[in-house]
């Protein structure tokens, strides 16, 4: 669908797009159409289908477990620290004798905040650099795959042409030494 197809013609107002859309779509399934005794066909009931949602395609790929793991565990910890430093802030308004121990959990739970998020982006680095994900052409794992490979490709060939010698018993050999 163009978008000239999609928002009408210029001098159309948004009610009667919305009017023309709704006219398009399919009845709800559980109201049972009228008949019409002048159209042909009126008896039989529409077959279109409104879908409830359209899928579409996501634009990055989903999270590794292991990153994903790591960013659940950040996410988690940073909402504590940030209720600890709400708890720390009001406890010293009220001046209750609970804001100092407050605030050195807040601090000692800033200390973990910040570790947790920088696991975060350690893990997701080591996971790109073990597994490959970029997608580059100079991409490191990517050239480790095509050494292994190669190197397989040859151990096979080797083993291959041993299994062929060993075969033909020394047949076609110039000399027996």
């Amino acid at each position: 669908m163009g978008t000239a197809e999609r928002h009408g013609t210029p001098g159309e107002s948004a009610a009667e797009r919305s009017r023309a859309r709704w006219d398009r779509q399919a009845p709800d399934r559980d109201i049972p159409e009228p008949e019409h005794a002048g159209e042909p066909g009126g008896g039989e009931q529409r077959q279109n289908y409104r879908p409830l949602w359209i899928e579409e395609p996501a634009r990055r790929h989903p999270l590794p477990d292991p990153v994903r793991t790591a960013a659940v565990r950040a996410v988690l910890v940073i909402a504590v620290t940030l209720i600890q430093a709400m708890v720390a802030f009001l406890c010293t308004l009220a001046g209750s004798w609970l804001a100092f121990p407050m605030v050195i959990s807040g601090v000692a739970s800033t200390v973990v905040a910040t570790w947790t998020v920088v696991d975060v982006w350690v893990t997701r680095q080591v996971w790109n650099q073990r597994y490959g994900v970029v997608s580059e052409p100079s991409s490191t794992a990517r050239s480790l795959r095509r050494e292994r490979r190669a190197r397989r490709r040859q151990e096979r060939a080797g083993v291959r042409e041993q299994e062929r010698i060993r075969h033909t018993g020394g047949a076609g050999r110039l000399s027996h030494s």
